[in-house]
């Protein structure tokens, strides 16, 4: 670390992604601070964020890269196959079976990713609570609650203002902090997006009946459904609705919320009592325009906020972690300025291909699986039915849900920087 420099890399936002790449810049050797508006110990409480996330099988090898697993293996669920369904019925299970499914399964694919599930299953809370004891166990410090006010650039270092009046340079800035991100802002790079005019709503579970591993997505008039399993037979179920009906149900009495939920998963897992609030997300898309100026990168909703379909958000931030944290060590190693275009365009051109396709193809699916036409369910349903019949079309769709195509960076081989 420069003498003129507080840090290496500020991160603005201690959240997954960015506590993510904090560590493993860390563990490479370099200086990072976390910056975040919020402290460590209210992102871990139950009622702060109540989703669950499935994480990529490479997402997963990053996190056992950076020696986390021993926190995460209590918490963590293997997803051993994925059911994709379409269906007019209101219950997931109940009616007539629909002809038009797709059947996942991880042992098709097992001698070729070393017998990885198809992903893991892990309570939003748990990976933060994870988090957060590497980064304290690391050293690594963390300024919260504190939030960036500003952010200046200049030829050698990035400059940030802080609530307090303080101020921190490094030669690099990342902005990790979210959709709002006040770093991408400063570094004036704009976005592009729109409202989806849906709001997710999520729950935790208890199953009266196991689930084995198996997560369900059902594509209903009103929206997709899924039920992702959790550790103890519980799952989290994630839906779509319309604002006004997401609020209802927010609000509603807890028997008028079991008796809508026991409708909407059948009885093939049994009864299902909620544990916990409920909660509700705003959906829509939110793409910057650049992923890099001049000492800035961005990184997870900074940079890509996408609509949680097919559950590819957080793993976008983690690969972009993956990502910029391998192009900053090399750089490093090499005696480069590691906040230099020259350096930052590396990362950029190594994402932005993957991102783009990735949310323009999660546009696409939601157009088409929250749409009821006759035609685009037929036209869906055929797709469904000839993906499921060709193996090798099925087996590449695993691989790429897993994170495992492409050209990967180290931590998502598993392997240390």
């Amino acid at each position: 670390m420069a003498a003129d420099h507080d840090y290496d890399v500020i991160i603005a936002g201690a959240g997954i992604a960015g506590a993510t790449l904090a560590l493993a810049l860390k563990q490479a050797g370099l200086e990072p601070v976390l910056i975040d508006p919020v402290v460590f110990d209210a992102q871990v409480a139950p009622t702060f964020d109540g989703r669950a996330s499935a994480i990529a099988f490479a997402a997963y090898r990053q996190w056992r890269a950076l020696g986390l697993e021993p926190a995460f293996a209590p918490h963590v669920q293997r997803i051993e196959q994925i059911l994709v369904t379409d269906g007019r019925s209101p219950g997931a299970s109940a009616g007539t079976a629909s002809p038009f499914y797709l059947r996942f399964d991880a042992a098709e694919i097992a001698d070729r990713c070393e017998g990885e599930p198809l992903g893991y299953m892990l309570e939003n809370r748990r990976i933060r609570a994870g988090l957060a004891q590497a980064v304290q166990d690391a050293g690594i410090q963390v300024l919260a609650p504190q939030r960036v006010e500003s952010a200046d650039f200049t030829p050698r270092a990035a400059v940030v203002g802080l609530a307090d009046l303080r101020t921190l340079q490094a030669q690099l800035v990342v902005g990790a902090e979210g959709r709002g991100s006040t770093i991408r802002k400063a570094a004036g790079i704009g976005e592009v997006g729109w409202d989806y005019k849906q709001v997710g709503v999520v729950a935790t579970v208890k199953l009266e009946r196991g689930h084995g591993g198996v997560a369900y997505e059902y594509f209903l008039p009103s929206g997709p459904f899924a039920i992702l399993p959790l550790t103890d037979d519980r799952a989290s179920l994630v839906w779509t609705e319309s604002p006004a009906r997401a609020a209802a149900l927010k609000a509603a009495r807890p028997e008028v919320l079991h008796a809508h939920l026991q409708r909407r998963i059948g009885d093939h897992l049994g009864e299902a009592i909620v544990q916990g609030p409920v909660f509700t997300y705003p959906l829509s898309l939110q793409l910057a325009e650049r992923f890099t100026a001049p000492r800035v990168a961005l990184l997870g909703d900074a940079a890509h906020g996408v609509h949680p379909i097919a559950g590819q958000g957080l793993n976008l931030g983690l690969k972009g972690a993956a990502a910029l944290a391998e192009v900053i060590v090399e750089a490093a190693r090499n005696g480069e300025d590691i906040g230099a275009d020259a350096v930052l365009e590396r990362y950029a051109a190594w994402r932005r291909f993957d991102t783009v396709t990735l949310s323009a193809g999660m546009d696409a699916f939601v157009h088409l699986f929250s749409n009821d036409n006759p035609l685009v369910r037929l036209v869906r349903g055929a797709g469904m039915a000839a993906v499921n019949r060709i193996g090798p079309a099925r087996r590449f769709f695993m691989q790429e849900a897993g994170g495992a195509v492409g050209d990967l960076p180290r931590l998502l081989r598993g392997e240390a920087l």
